[in-house]
């Protein structure tokens, strides 16, 4: 794409149909975290056994309608995710470098599953915690590998706007099952729910065996030929892929490739065998952690996915039915779809943002603008406006969809070499998730101790100002720039290489 091409024109120049289909199944993992996330806030009184229903066991007669719970042990039972998810994204960053991006994948199937078909069948609080923590072990799992596998196989020039359907996948998973919620919040039919997302694990893992290693993986770790025979059927026999061969920095020419090897080379999902003379060696998180040629890029990288929670976005997403239920007058459930497909809307429309002002601007935009909606927000709240404290919630989803959503997800793959991708995703993603549990776990009793009314929403608006101002100082732009020399400067590749 050159510097005047219309977007447009170069997303039909780059993009096949394989690449799509690739995209797309993919991103079916992402799909299971937002899915599994919001799977249990629309059939909460259902589940626990708040609200009675004379309805049949649409499953089983052998199983109970609801499970008896308090609200300390519903607590439980949606945090236990977080701790799955925690322990999957640590796992999948050494998973990933060792055995491949693909393989990774399908092993994070096999946890949406069983994770799935052990909550359906859940007839105790025990049962239904351990299918949340398998689910979060796979969903933790994927939001690492995932979009290290999508800036690998996307084209360079939209490496943002692909990087963004990671988001994109997650706001939609959300979206589809708070809609399934909203007509499925009666009798037993909740468990439906927690079947779908099994059921769309099968399916992820049969369409996984149509999809291709990640060529820049296959070429560091197995054979440089076969990658890069993978990554022109990605881009099409006809796309000119030695610019992208060439930022590898191995020796993958084609020239030892007869024709018929190319022909019958090996099915998109199979894996060559090891190849010493490709192989590199990778950095685990412990030594990620420890050297000081990768420290600036994991700070860079923790403090971006601690923003990116910290400044509040669960709070909308996991309390948005009693915030929003006291300020305008219609349905709990109708309000949190409305607010998820409102997520999904500015997602989409600010997927090419990155691509086009950068990655730290979006950032810096999204923390901005979720600062000075908190703001109003808990004005709104603090004296009753009820107006200004929906506008601000909406435009305070708005701001995170066109930067803090999507960009996280690409940033370690831009600041690292590929040996240290994984590490550096994982870390990452670990963060998250731990910023993702104080708030579920905090938020409601920090908002209690400030005596309510929103004043919590002034707490996440000095979260944005302070890790904003860090973010500014501390995180280079990787917009346009081709590998770790251009993103930190060649003397600090050089030691990062030593």
């Amino acid at each position: 794409m050159t510097r005047d091409e219309p977007l447009h024109k170069s997303l039909v120049r780059d993009t096949t149909a394989y690449f799509v289909y690739v995209l797309l199944v993919a991103t079916l993992g992402p799909f299971q975290f937002g899915y599994h996330l919001a799977e249990l806030n629309a059939p909460q009184d259902v589940l626990t056994c708040k609200k009675k229903s004379l309805q049949e066991s649409a499953l089983s007669s052998s199983l109970p309608q609801c499970i008896p719970m308090t609200i300390a042990q519903f607590s439980v039972v949606t945090s236990i995710f977080t701790l799955g998810g925690l322990l999957g994204a640590l796992s999948a960053g050494p998973s990933c470098n060792r055995y491949g991006r693909l393989q990774t994948m399908r092993m994070t199937t096999v946890s949406f599953v069983i994770g799935s078909a052990l909550e359906t069948f859940a007839s105790n609080i025990g049962m239904l915690c351990f299918g949340r923590l398998i689910s979060g072990l796979g969903c933790g799992a994927a939001i690492v590998v995932v979009p290290i596998y999508i800036a690998e196989v996307a084209p360079p020039k939209e490496k943002g706007l692909f990087g963004a359907f990671t988001q994109i996948s997650i706001c939609l998973g959300i979206l589809v099952t708070q809609l399934l919620g909203y007509f499925m919040s009666k009798g037993n039919l909740w468990r439906i729910i927690l079947a779908i997302a099994g059921a769309i694990g099968l399916l992820h893992l049969a369409a996984l065996f149509f999809v291709p290693e990640s060529p820049k993986w296959l070429a560091e770790n197995r054979s440089p030929q076969h990658a890069r025979q993978i990554l022109r059927n990605i881009r099409g026999h006809k796309a000119d892929v030695d610019s992208e061969v060439k930022a590898w920095n191995i020796d993958a020419t084609a020239d030892d490739i007869s024709e018929e090897e190319s022909l019958l080379s090996a099915p998109p999902g199979s894996h060559p065998a090891p190849n010493p003379k490709a192989a590199t060696s990778s950095i685990g998180i412990w030594e990620a952690l420890v050297r000081p040629a990768y420290r600036p890029a994991i700070i860079a990288v923790i403090a971006v996915m601690f923003t990116q929670q910290l400044t509040g976005i669960n709070s909308i997403v996991m309390y948005s039915v009693s915030l929003l239920s006291t300020l305008l007058p219609t349905k709990a459930a109708l309000l949190v779809v409305f607010v998820s497909a409102l997520n999904v809307v500015m997602t989409v429309l600010g997927a090419p943002l990155s691509d086009k002002i950068g990655r730290k601007t979006c950032i810096l935009l999204s923390i901005a603008g979720m600062g000075t909606c908190s703001v109003l927000l808990a004005l709104g709240l603090l004296f009753g406006v009820k107006i200004l404290a929906a506008v601000a919630t909406l435009l305070f989803v708005a701001s995170f969809a066109i930067g803090l959503g999507p960009v996280p997800f690409i940033l370690a793959n831009e600041l690292v070499g590929p040996e240290a991708v994984g590490a550096t995703q994982s870390c990452g993603l670990a963060a998250n998730w731990i910023a993702t549990f104080l708030v579920s776990q905090f938020f409601p009793i920090v908002d209690k101790a400030l005596g309510g009314h929103g004043k919590v929403y002034f707490v996440f608006a000095g979260f944005a100002a302070l890790l904003g101002s860090f973010i500014a100082f501390w995180v280079p732009e990787t917009k346009g720039k081709s590998g770790i020399e251009e993103v930190w400067g060649k003397r600090e590749a050089r030691e990062r290489m030593e």
